[in-house]
Protein backbone atom coordinates (compact mmCIF):
# COMPACT_ATOMS: atom_id res chain seq x y z
CA UNK A 1 0.00 0.00 0.00
CA UNK A 2 1.45 3.60 -0.86
CA UNK A 3 1.92 5.59 2.25
CA UNK A 4 3.19 8.91 2.70
CA UNK A 5 5.67 7.03 4.87
CA UNK A 6 6.64 5.29 1.92
CA UNK A 7 7.34 8.21 0.21
CA UNK A 8 9.56 8.82 2.49
CA UNK A 9 8.21 11.52 5.11
CA UNK A 10 7.93 9.93 8.75
CA UNK A 11 5.23 11.44 10.50
CA UNK A 12 5.58 9.82 13.96
CA UNK A 13 9.00 11.11 13.52
CA UNK A 14 8.34 14.51 13.52
CA UNK A 15 6.03 14.12 16.67
CA UNK A 16 8.96 12.76 18.83
CA UNK A 17 10.77 15.53 17.54
CA UNK A 18 8.85 18.06 19.26
CA UNK A 19 8.06 16.07 22.20
CA UNK A 20 12.11 15.72 22.58
CA UNK A 21 12.34 19.59 21.95
CA UNK A 22 9.88 20.91 23.70
CA UNK A 23 12.07 21.18 27.27
CA UNK A 24 14.66 23.10 25.77
CA UNK A 25 11.80 25.38 23.70
CA UNK A 26 10.67 26.29 27.16
CA UNK A 27 14.07 27.84 28.13
CA UNK A 28 13.49 30.44 26.08
CA UNK A 29 10.21 31.69 27.33
CA UNK A 30 9.37 35.32 28.49
CA UNK A 31 6.28 35.80 30.42
CA UNK A 32 4.42 37.75 27.19
CA UNK A 33 4.19 34.05 25.67
CA UNK A 34 0.58 32.97 25.63
CA UNK A 35 0.09 29.51 25.08
CA UNK A 36 -1.61 28.14 22.08
CA UNK A 37 -3.23 24.49 22.27
CA UNK A 38 -3.56 23.87 19.09
CA UNK A 39 -0.12 24.99 18.20
CA UNK A 40 -0.56 25.95 14.76
CA UNK A 41 0.34 29.47 16.19
CA UNK A 42 2.93 31.11 18.56
CA UNK A 43 1.41 33.77 20.48
CA UNK A 44 2.76 36.98 22.31
CA UNK A 45 0.69 39.25 24.73
CA UNK A 46 1.06 42.86 22.98
CA UNK A 47 -0.18 44.67 25.86
CA UNK A 48 3.94 44.67 26.51
CA UNK A 49 3.72 47.44 23.73
CA UNK A 50 1.33 50.05 26.11
CA UNK A 51 4.26 51.24 27.98
CA UNK A 52 5.96 51.90 24.96
CA UNK A 53 5.12 56.19 23.83
CA UNK A 54 5.44 55.16 20.23
CA UNK A 55 6.68 51.77 19.66
CA UNK A 56 8.28 50.69 16.56
CA UNK A 57 8.68 47.01 15.72
CA UNK A 58 11.14 45.73 14.10
CA UNK A 59 11.74 42.87 11.86
CA UNK A 60 14.61 40.52 10.37
CA UNK A 61 15.25 37.26 8.72
CA UNK A 62 18.02 35.18 7.49
CA UNK A 63 19.47 31.73 7.87
CA UNK A 64 23.05 30.34 8.85
CA UNK A 65 24.23 29.43 5.08
CA UNK A 66 26.80 26.99 4.67
CA UNK A 67 28.04 26.54 7.65
CA UNK A 68 25.30 23.85 8.31
CA UNK A 69 27.31 21.67 5.54
CA UNK A 70 30.12 21.30 8.55
CA UNK A 71 27.55 21.41 11.10
CA UNK A 72 26.49 17.75 9.09
CA UNK A 73 29.87 17.14 8.39
CA UNK A 74 31.22 17.33 11.65
CA UNK A 75 28.64 15.61 13.11
CA UNK A 76 27.94 18.43 15.65
CA UNK A 77 23.97 20.16 15.93
CA UNK A 78 23.60 21.60 18.56
CA UNK A 79 24.51 25.34 18.18
CA UNK A 80 24.26 25.63 14.29
CA UNK A 81 20.88 27.18 15.37
CA UNK A 82 23.22 29.77 17.97
CA UNK A 83 24.19 30.80 14.68
CA UNK A 84 20.24 31.56 13.53
CA UNK A 85 19.62 33.46 16.09
CA UNK A 86 22.50 35.52 15.99
CA UNK A 87 22.34 36.31 12.83
CA UNK A 88 18.91 37.56 13.07
CA UNK A 89 17.80 38.97 16.48
CA UNK A 90 21.63 40.59 16.48
CA UNK A 91 20.54 42.59 13.15
CA UNK A 92 17.21 43.85 15.47
CA UNK A 93 19.40 45.54 18.12
CA UNK A 94 21.18 47.52 15.62
CA UNK A 95 18.03 49.77 15.93
CA UNK A 96 17.97 50.00 19.56
CA UNK A 97 15.17 47.00 19.35
CA UNK A 98 14.61 44.35 22.15
CA UNK A 99 14.08 40.95 20.59
CA UNK A 100 10.82 40.12 21.89
CA UNK A 101 10.23 36.62 19.99
CA UNK A 102 11.54 34.21 16.98
CA UNK A 103 10.18 31.33 15.37
CA UNK A 104 12.47 28.58 13.37
CA UNK A 105 12.14 26.35 10.36
CA UNK A 106 14.11 23.70 9.69
CA UNK A 107 13.68 21.88 6.13
CA UNK A 108 15.63 17.66 6.29
CA UNK A 109 15.90 14.90 4.05
CA UNK A 110 15.40 12.78 6.81
CA UNK A 111 13.53 13.57 10.12
CA UNK A 112 15.63 12.25 12.77
CA UNK A 113 14.09 13.05 16.10
CA UNK A 114 17.09 13.62 18.46
CA UNK A 115 19.02 15.54 15.73
CA UNK A 116 16.23 18.08 15.28
CA UNK A 117 15.76 18.30 18.72
CA UNK A 118 19.71 19.14 19.04
CA UNK A 119 18.96 21.83 16.30
CA UNK A 120 16.06 23.38 17.92
CA UNK A 121 17.44 23.47 21.52
CA UNK A 122 20.29 25.61 19.74
CA UNK A 123 18.07 27.89 18.80
CA UNK A 124 16.26 27.98 22.08
CA UNK A 125 19.71 28.38 23.40
CA UNK A 126 20.76 31.28 21.46
CA UNK A 127 16.82 33.28 22.00
CA UNK A 128 17.94 32.64 25.80
CA UNK A 129 20.69 34.42 25.59
CA UNK A 130 19.50 37.23 23.38
CA UNK A 131 16.41 37.51 25.83
CA UNK A 132 13.68 37.08 23.31
CA UNK A 133 11.32 33.55 23.38
CA UNK A 134 11.14 31.29 20.94
CA UNK A 135 7.35 31.13 20.14
CA UNK A 136 7.28 28.48 17.50
CA UNK A 137 8.46 27.01 14.47
CA UNK A 138 8.34 24.29 11.32
CA UNK A 139 10.23 21.14 10.50
CA UNK A 140 9.65 19.71 7.11
CA UNK A 141 10.69 16.63 5.63
CA UNK A 142 11.61 16.70 1.99
CA UNK A 143 12.88 13.35 0.99
CA UNK A 144 14.47 13.15 -2.43
CA UNK A 145 15.13 16.68 -2.73
CA UNK A 146 17.24 16.72 0.23
CA UNK A 147 19.86 13.84 1.34
CA UNK A 148 18.41 12.17 4.71
CA UNK A 149 21.65 13.40 6.98
CA UNK A 150 21.30 17.10 4.60
CA UNK A 151 19.32 19.74 6.32
CA UNK A 152 18.63 23.69 6.23
CA UNK A 153 17.49 25.96 8.71
CA UNK A 154 16.30 30.15 9.01
CA UNK A 155 14.25 31.56 11.44
CA UNK A 156 12.49 35.32 11.43
CA UNK A 157 12.45 37.47 14.78
CA UNK A 158 10.29 40.47 15.93
CA UNK A 159 11.69 43.16 18.53
CA UNK A 160 10.37 46.83 19.60
CA UNK A 161 11.95 50.13 19.99
CA UNK A 162 10.45 53.73 20.94
CA UNK A 163 10.66 55.42 17.92
CA UNK A 164 12.41 58.57 19.72
CA UNK A 165 14.99 56.25 21.28
CA UNK A 166 15.70 54.17 17.59
CA UNK A 167 19.70 54.66 16.59
CA UNK A 168 21.06 54.88 13.46
CA UNK A 169 23.09 56.90 11.39
CA UNK A 170 21.01 60.08 11.81
CA UNK A 171 22.52 60.20 15.53
CA UNK A 172 26.10 60.05 14.30
CA UNK A 173 28.67 63.13 14.75
CA UNK A 174 32.05 64.16 13.60
CA UNK A 175 34.26 63.02 16.97
CA UNK A 176 32.28 59.82 17.88
CA UNK A 177 34.32 57.26 18.64
CA UNK A 178 34.25 53.33 16.95
CA UNK A 179 34.33 50.76 19.33
CA UNK A 180 34.96 47.30 18.27
CA UNK A 181 32.99 44.45 19.89
CA UNK A 182 35.10 40.84 19.59
CA UNK A 183 33.55 38.32 17.31
CA UNK A 184 33.70 34.45 18.99
CA UNK A 185 35.23 33.54 15.57
CA UNK A 186 33.75 33.39 11.87
CA UNK A 187 30.53 33.41 13.11
CA UNK A 188 27.92 32.60 10.09
CA UNK A 189 29.21 34.57 7.35
CA UNK A 190 31.99 33.43 4.43
CA UNK A 191 31.48 29.86 4.46
CA UNK A 192 31.58 29.06 1.10
CA UNK A 193 35.11 30.33 0.67
CA UNK A 194 35.51 28.53 4.09
CA UNK A 195 34.92 25.10 2.20
CA UNK A 196 36.80 25.94 -0.79
CA UNK A 197 39.87 26.74 1.36
CA UNK A 198 39.35 23.66 3.15
CA UNK A 199 39.04 21.03 -0.26
CA UNK A 200 42.06 23.27 -2.12
CA UNK A 201 44.07 22.83 0.96
CA UNK A 202 42.85 19.56 1.90
CA UNK A 203 41.84 19.84 5.46
CA UNK A 204 40.09 17.45 7.57
CA UNK A 205 37.77 19.33 10.26
CA UNK A 206 39.35 16.34 12.68
CA UNK A 207 42.84 18.19 11.67
CA UNK A 208 44.85 19.62 14.49
CA UNK A 209 46.71 22.81 13.22
CA UNK A 210 49.98 24.77 15.49
CA UNK A 211 48.04 27.57 14.86
CA UNK A 212 44.82 26.47 16.99
CA UNK A 213 44.37 25.14 20.37
CA UNK A 214 41.89 23.14 19.08
CA UNK A 215 40.66 20.86 16.22
CA UNK A 216 39.50 22.90 13.05
CA UNK A 217 35.94 21.87 13.31
CA UNK A 218 35.41 23.15 16.24
CA UNK A 219 37.42 26.15 16.01
CA UNK A 220 35.00 26.64 12.35
CA UNK A 221 32.06 25.51 14.36
CA UNK A 222 32.45 27.95 17.53
CA UNK A 223 28.84 29.65 17.58
CA UNK A 224 27.86 33.01 16.95
CA UNK A 225 28.42 35.64 19.74
CA UNK A 226 24.79 36.64 20.97
CA UNK A 227 25.19 40.61 21.58
CA UNK A 228 21.69 41.38 21.62
CA UNK A 229 21.59 41.82 26.07
CA UNK A 230 25.17 43.44 25.86
CA UNK A 231 24.38 46.01 23.19
CA UNK A 232 21.14 47.18 24.92
CA UNK A 233 22.22 47.13 28.03
CA UNK A 234 25.46 49.59 26.85
CA UNK A 235 22.59 51.47 25.63
CA UNK A 236 20.57 51.94 28.70
CA UNK A 237 24.45 52.52 30.73
CA UNK A 238 26.05 55.26 28.22
CA UNK A 239 24.97 57.32 25.23
CA UNK A 240 25.32 55.13 22.07
CA UNK A 241 24.46 56.49 18.59
CA UNK A 242 24.62 53.57 16.14
CA UNK A 243 25.64 49.80 16.22
CA UNK A 244 26.46 48.09 13.12
CA UNK A 245 26.91 44.28 12.80
CA UNK A 246 29.89 42.63 11.01
CA UNK A 247 28.08 39.96 9.08
CA UNK A 248 28.67 39.23 5.30
CA UNK A 249 30.57 42.07 3.59
CA UNK A 250 33.28 42.53 6.67
CA UNK A 251 33.31 45.44 8.80
CA UNK A 252 33.73 48.35 6.12
CA UNK A 253 31.08 47.26 4.30
CA UNK A 254 28.83 46.61 7.32
CA UNK A 255 29.91 49.74 9.25
CA UNK A 256 29.09 52.16 6.41
CA UNK A 257 25.46 51.60 6.97
CA UNK A 258 25.19 53.11 9.85
CA UNK A 259 27.01 56.03 8.49
CA UNK A 260 25.39 59.14 7.96
CA UNK A 261 26.52 60.40 4.03
CA UNK A 262 28.89 63.38 5.25
CA UNK A 263 31.21 60.91 7.46
CA UNK A 264 33.04 58.60 7.75
CA UNK A 265 34.50 55.94 10.12
CA UNK A 266 38.44 55.88 10.03
CA UNK A 267 39.49 52.47 11.36
CA UNK A 268 42.81 51.53 13.16
CA UNK A 269 43.61 47.97 11.84
CA UNK A 270 46.67 47.63 14.81
CA UNK A 271 43.85 48.78 17.28
CA UNK A 272 43.09 45.00 17.89
CA UNK A 273 44.93 41.43 16.97
CA UNK A 274 42.82 38.76 14.33
CA UNK A 275 42.20 35.82 15.85
CA UNK A 276 44.38 32.59 14.18
CA UNK A 277 41.17 30.63 12.40
CA UNK A 278 41.09 34.16 10.27
CA UNK A 279 45.36 33.86 9.46
CA UNK A 280 44.77 30.00 9.05
CA UNK A 281 42.08 30.60 6.29
CA UNK A 282 44.24 33.42 4.55
CA UNK A 283 47.32 31.56 4.74
CA UNK A 284 46.21 28.17 3.66
CA UNK A 285 43.80 29.72 1.10
CA UNK A 286 46.16 31.65 -0.04
CA UNK A 287 43.64 34.87 0.62
CA UNK A 288 44.28 38.30 -0.08
CA UNK A 289 43.64 40.63 2.56
CA UNK A 290 40.99 42.84 0.31
CA UNK A 291 39.34 39.39 -0.16
CA UNK A 292 39.58 38.77 3.98
CA UNK A 293 38.33 42.46 4.65
CA UNK A 294 35.31 41.84 2.64
CA UNK A 295 34.14 38.54 3.42
CA UNK A 296 35.06 38.10 7.05
CA UNK A 297 34.59 39.97 10.30
CA UNK A 298 38.06 39.42 11.04
CA UNK A 299 37.13 39.24 15.02
CA UNK A 300 34.93 42.36 14.98
CA UNK A 301 31.53 40.87 15.40
CA UNK A 302 29.77 44.07 16.39
CA UNK A 303 31.03 47.69 15.96
CA UNK A 304 29.25 50.51 18.45
CA UNK A 305 29.52 54.18 17.93
CA UNK A 306 29.84 56.15 20.82
CA UNK A 307 30.22 60.02 21.85
CA UNK A 308 34.29 60.32 22.70
CA UNK A 309 33.70 61.28 26.64
CA UNK A 310 32.05 57.93 27.05
CA UNK A 311 33.99 55.64 25.75
CA UNK A 312 36.20 54.29 28.39
CA UNK A 313 33.71 54.00 30.47
CA UNK A 314 31.75 51.72 27.29
CA UNK A 315 34.71 50.06 27.23
CA UNK A 316 34.93 49.08 30.92
CA UNK A 317 31.02 48.15 31.25
CA UNK A 318 31.11 45.82 28.17
CA UNK A 319 34.61 43.94 29.45
CA UNK A 320 32.94 43.57 33.00
CA UNK A 321 30.41 41.72 31.36
CA UNK A 322 32.76 39.47 29.62
CA UNK A 323 32.80 40.84 26.35
CA UNK A 324 36.27 42.54 25.09
CA UNK A 325 35.58 45.68 23.59
CA UNK A 326 38.54 48.89 22.20
CA UNK A 327 38.58 52.00 20.64
CA UNK A 328 38.70 50.72 16.85
CA UNK A 329 38.85 54.13 15.43
CA UNK A 330 36.56 57.21 14.92
CA UNK A 331 34.41 59.75 13.14
CA UNK A 332 35.84 62.16 10.63
CA UNK A 333 34.42 64.38 7.89
CA UNK A 334 34.10 62.16 4.70
CA UNK A 335 31.75 60.96 2.45
CA UNK A 336 29.58 58.09 4.41
CA UNK A 337 32.44 55.13 4.33
CA UNK A 338 34.33 52.95 6.67
CA UNK A 339 37.83 52.72 5.86
CA UNK A 340 41.54 52.06 7.31
CA UNK A 341 43.21 54.83 8.18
Amino acid sequence: MTTYEAAGVDIEAGERAVELMKAKVARSRRPEVVDDASGFAGLFDASFLLKFRRPLLATSTDGVGTKVMLAQRYGKHDTIGIDLVGMVLDDLVVSGAEPLFMTDYIACGKVVPERIAEIVGGVAEGCRLAGAALVGGETAEHPGAMGPDEYDLAGAGTGVVEADEMLGPDRVAAGDVVLGLASSGVHSNGYSLVRHVLREAKLELDASLPELDRPLGEELLEPTRIYSLDCLALAREVEVHAYAHITGGGLEANLSRSLPSHLDAALDRSSWTVPAIFDVLAGRGGIEQAAMDKTFNLGVGMAAIVPAPVADEAIRFLTVRGLPAWVLGEIVNGTGQARYR
